[in-house]
């Protein structure tokens, strides 16, 4: 161990090496078991009978009893990695927003909103209003602090009539117009749900003056190159959604987890409900206990409501925000808009991770997790042994559950897996097991998007999904299970070719697993379908992202001309669309500097002799397009606004 793992020490008399040990993680399991007896002797004695027999409870007592629970959970984590401080100050932070989700139902919804209608709203003078209420509160406008002041006005209304008078034509303002709702886009006090129509998700305008039809979008998300361009929310935005829900477990009818279904047929029969476009309403394939962790969520309990996730969710790391939305399609509220359920999930693991010793918190709850009464710990092994073909998301999350029953895992994948730090991750580059350090911060894990090296692990979370997702989360999904003594891993071996199932079996598998769908190359079957300037989607994204031709430091053979024509409509089209535009400056930029490297080393006559008439034409164009972006880029600056690059696109 080296000597920055020293730097985590563990109550109980417990090692980090205990973490990733079958015993050891024995050990955790009865110091918990031994915590919450002292704590709450009668939650003990059920909890310990619960984990005995866990089908002798209904869902509704099971949900009670793992609520309960949780809150010891989380106490417990905190004190095992000595980080009670930094604990506290996190679930003081979930109750110092508590006014606000308080104040937004009962102030601003069910008074400002019902007592000034939206016609009425819609006359208010909202930046005098808001001058007013920054006034009130002392000079600076603030969300938090005018719902604290709120909740003191409204304990003794006749003393404050005036203040709450001019903060309900506000509140008015700012929630019932588009104005006010796009002024405070960022903040939750105003936000109220809106009325879905689900034939008119996207608010588009249609012109139909040229004998065909052009939708075009109001609101322009500028973007430069490749980072990240969606952080997520905020810690108060995913209170705002576990607030918003109405924890439907309690009334059996958490349809987001379990499906939003009809009522029972004569026969008994029950099937799902389908949604306008005819998409049965299943709800969350993996049926998470989202309602629990909701309330959890909303009472402070991070860690605890991370450990309920990962009871059904281990891998909730490659799921959530800008990943999957089965469970917001099935919400209990289908004529307004859904609780953003993918954001509140992604924003109570960042919570977790950022404390310090994150990662090895959410790490060690995939591993033993005492809210998971069937499997709390890994079984003992079974000396069966697995490939697992494929390493993207079905491949590790598979990989992680075949070792939590006792199996041993080798994944193999097409594609060449670049080795991580083996201080890290516990594998040298040769292949063989070293020890590795806990991480403290969980900066030491996090590289920006636009120079992060493709590393080849994640399958189509690596080269199918843009920068609207943070592939950070891939590192730690790798790390998840790349650092578990009973799994290997291979790059660029392809099944059948490299192995095929026969010599799988000869090399002592007992089993393989499939799990590489999305790797196979696709070809339409169309006239002209591999022309020169036709690609698929597919195939595009792919080389986009496994080239690193989005990086500025990168020499990539991937060559794209305006005008760029998508065809098709779903979301590697729209994927394609937007990763163009993005693409499009990037290349013409970086081709431009390479140009006035070359010719200051040689001349623009040598350089332009060695181009043919085609070659003259592309690079004209090219040049041309980036002297323009240039130019506009030294005119904003001297402007003082952003660039207007997808204009000239």
């Amino acid at each position: 161990m080296t000597a920055a793992a020293a730097q985590l020490t563990l109550a109980f008399g417990l090692a980090f090496e205990d973490l990733y040990d079958f015993a050891g993680l024995e050990r955790v399991d009865g110091e918990f078991r031994r915590w919450l007896a002292d704590a709450d002797s009668a939650l003990g004695e059920r909890y310990g009978a619960a984990r005995a027999s866990p089908a002798s409870s209904s869902y509704k007592e099971e949900a009670d009893l793992l609520i309960a629970v949780a809150p010891h959970a989380d106490r417990f984590i905190a004190k095992l990695f000595g980080i009670e401080e930094e604990w506290e100050d996190l679930v003081d932070s979930h109750h110092r927003l508590a006014p606000l989700f308080r104040v937004k139902r009962k102030f601003v919804q069910r008074r400002a909103m019902l007592k000034i209608k939206a016609d009425e709203a819609a006359g208010l003078d909202g930046a005098g209003l808001e001058a007013e209420v920054a006034r009130l509160l002392g000079g600076t406008f603030d969300e938090l602090a005018l719902a604290e002041r709120v909740l003191e006005w409204t304990a003794n209304e006749p003393a404050h009539a005036a203040a709450l008078a001019v903060t309900e034509k506000f509140a008015a303002w700012a929630a019932h117009t588009e104005a006010g709702r796009w002024r405070f886009r960022d903040g939750v006090l105003f936000k109220p749900p809106q009325r879905v129509d689900p034939l008119h998700l996207v608010p588009v305008v249609t012109d139909t003056s040229r004998g065909y039809s052009v939708h075009t979008l109001h609101h322009i998300r500028r973007r430069e190159g490749f980072a990240l361009t969606d952080s997520g929310t905020n810690l108060a935005g995913a209170l705002d959604e576990a607030n918003y829900c109405i924890w439907c477990h309690e009334q059996g009818k958490d349809s987001c987890s379990k499906g939003l279904k009809e009522k029972a047929t004569a026969d008994g029969t029950v099937a799902f409900k389908k949604s306008p476009f005819g998409v049965p309403l299943a709800g969350c394939p993996l049926e998470e206990r989202i309602s629990e962790f909701h309330k959890l969520k909303t009472e402070g309990w991070a860690i605890g409501a991370l450990a309920m996730i990962v009871i059904d969710n281990p891998t909730v790391c490659s799921t959530g925000h800008r990943i999957c939305n089965d469970c917001m399609k099935s919400c209990i509220y289908q004529r307004q808009d859904p609780v953003d359920i993918p954001q509140a999930e992604t924003r109570t693991l960042k919570d977790v991770l950022e404390l310090p010793w994150g990662f090895e918190i959410y790490s060690l709850l995939t591993r033993w997790n005492p809210l998971n009464l069937r499997r709390a710990l890994p079984a003992a092994p079974t000396g069966k042994r697995v490939l697992v073909v494929g390493m993207g998301p079905a491949g590790f999350t598979l990989a992680h559950h075949l070792m939590n029953d006792g199996h041993t895992v080798a994944g193999i994948d097409g594609l060449k897996i670049e080795p991580l730090d083996a201080a890290i991750s516990g594998v040298a580059p040769d292949g063989t097991r070293v020890p590795f350090r806990a991480v403290r911060d969980m900066e030491e894990l996090r590289e920006p998007l636009e120079r992060r090296v493709m590393a080849g692990f994640g399958g189509v979370a690596e080269y199918g999904i843009t920068v609207r997702w943070d592939k950070n989360f891939l590192k730690i999904a790798r790390l998840l299970v790349e650092r578990r003594a009973h799994f290997a891993m291979f790059g660029g071996v392809r099944f059948g070719g490299t192995v095929t199932a026969e010599i799988a079996f000869e090399m002592g598998f007992d089993h393989i697993a499939l799990a590489a769908g999305a790797g196979k190359p696709t070809v339409l079957d169309m006239p002209h379908g591999l022309a020169r300037g036709v690609r698929t989607a597919s195939d595009f994204l792919m080389a986009l992202q496994l080239t690193g031709a989005a990086r500025e430091e990168s020499i990539a053979n991937l060559q794209v001309r305006l005008p760029i024509v998508v065809v098709g409509g779903g979301l590697t089209a729209i994927d394609t669309a937007t990763e163009s535009l993005a693409y499009y400056p990037v290349q013409v930029e970086k081709f431009l500097a390479r140009y006035e490297t070359l010719c200051r080393e040689r001349s623009p006559g040598t350089v332009r002799n060695e181009w043919s008439e085609e070659e003259t034409e592309v690079a004209e164009e090219y040049l041309t397009h980036a002297m323009a972006i240039r130019e506009e880029r030294a005119r904003a600056a001297r402007e003082g606004r952003e660039p207007r690059i997808l204009e000239l696109l």
